[in-house]
């Protein structure tokens, strides 16, 4: 009995042997490739929360010199946020915070120049298209009328598309194009019925081209 149990073990052992001798090597591979994979994601992990702590700290240099005036660090410590940290969610906020603080200064370039990086590199959709509206007021304001409608050219999600179209009314109001301001206006209104505030101010520059929101087509109460 023990010598058939024997030679069902060799047996057994034979074939682990000749099934090793024929795969061991791809099996080996594939462990060292899944467990390098693992470390390295590990390691890539790792890398990532002492990036966010790093930008983290540097985010709040460049607030405490937003809070001070200093137009001139500022744009260091944003450029410094830029350069090392622009995957980051900190470089979009220390973009838009920036360009605020700059604009204000007069440093209007300077302003544009964030806002613009913000739109194109932010990591999160919100903040691009909140650089982009932003973008487009200034350029508004600065009568760069063709390049802000550019701007505002990529489309909006629902959350950021009446404002979009408030800033567009704007820009045909300021070209004397009333039917279009009309249109763009209207759109606002109906897309900012989560916003009330914001819906009379638009509503406002309805009523000063003479429509009244309200009784407008597609309109919404």
């Amino acid at each position: 009995m023990s010598s058939h149990l024997d030679l069902e073990e060799q047996e057994q052992l034979d074939e682990i042997k000749h099934f090793w001798k024929q795969y061991g090597n791809a099996i080996t591979w594939f462990l060292i490739v899944v467990m390098a994979a693992y470390a390295g994601w590990n390691g890539y992990q790792y890398w990532e929360r002492q990036q966010a702590a790093k930008a983290s700290a540097l985010f709040d240099e460049v607030e405490r010199t937003a809070a001070s005036g200093d137009a001139a660090k500022l744009e260091r410590a944003w450029n410094d946020m830029k350069e090392r940290f622009p995957r980051t969610t900190f470089a979009a906020h220390s973009a838009l915070l920036a360009a605020k603080v700059l604009q204000q200064s007069g440093k209007i370039d300077s302003a544009q120049a964030a806002l613009k990086w913000a739109s194109e590199n932010a990591s999160d959709e919100a903040s691009a298209q909140l650089a982009r509206i932003r973008l487009a007021n200034l350029q508004v304001q600065q009568k760069s009328f063709d390049e802000a409608l550019k701007t505002l050219s990529k489309t909006f999600t629902p959350a950021f598309a009446g404002l979009a179209a408030d800033v567009q009314g704007d820009i045909w109001v300021s070209q004397n194009k009333p039917v279009e301001a009309v249109k763009a206006y209207t759109d606002a209104w109906t897309q900012l019925a989560d916003n009330a505030e914001y819906r009379r101010l638009v509503a406002a520059k309805l009523n000063a081209l003479g429509v009244d929101p309200s009784l407008a087509k597609g309109a919404t109460k």
